[in-house]
């Protein structure tokens, strides 16, 4: 994800255009992020938001909030192209929300160190 994230960042051609226009989740929301108003806000928060998600799964930390960013792509409760098996999306979100459930940054990550840190004070 971080890898994702930053070849987003230094590509400057790069848009979330495609993104939004296939969100199935809140697809009205998701539309109105394409104006060209807020496009540019939309890709500098996607490329920032991936990257930033996958230096905190890398970090341990803050590992409970990275479970939203699959949120647009998800077709609950229809089964996609792929079925729900073998896309790659709903696999992400799984794996995300189990790092989420299991407190993953608490163990080897930053998350457990500030705990440990701010409980000391």
């Amino acid at each position: 994800m971080f890898y994702a994230g930053i070849t987003k960042v230094l590509n400057p051609l790069w848009s979330a255009e495609g993104y939004l226009k296939g969100a199935k989740t809140f697809p009205g929301l998701f539309q109105w992020f394409l104006n060209p108003g807020v496009l540019p806000i939309i890709n500098f928060v996607n490329e920032w938001g991936l990257t930033l998600l996958g230096a905190s799964l890398i970090l341990g930390i803050f590992v409970r909030l990275s479970v939203l960013y699959y949120l647009p792509v998800l077709e609950f409760p229809y089964i996609g192209k792929s079925s729900y098996i073998v896309d790659d999306h709903i696999i992400y979100a799984l794996i995300l929300l189990y790092f989420s459930v299991i407190g993953a940054g608490k163990y080897l990550g930053f998350d457990g160190w500030m705990k440990k840190l701010f409980r000391k004070n």
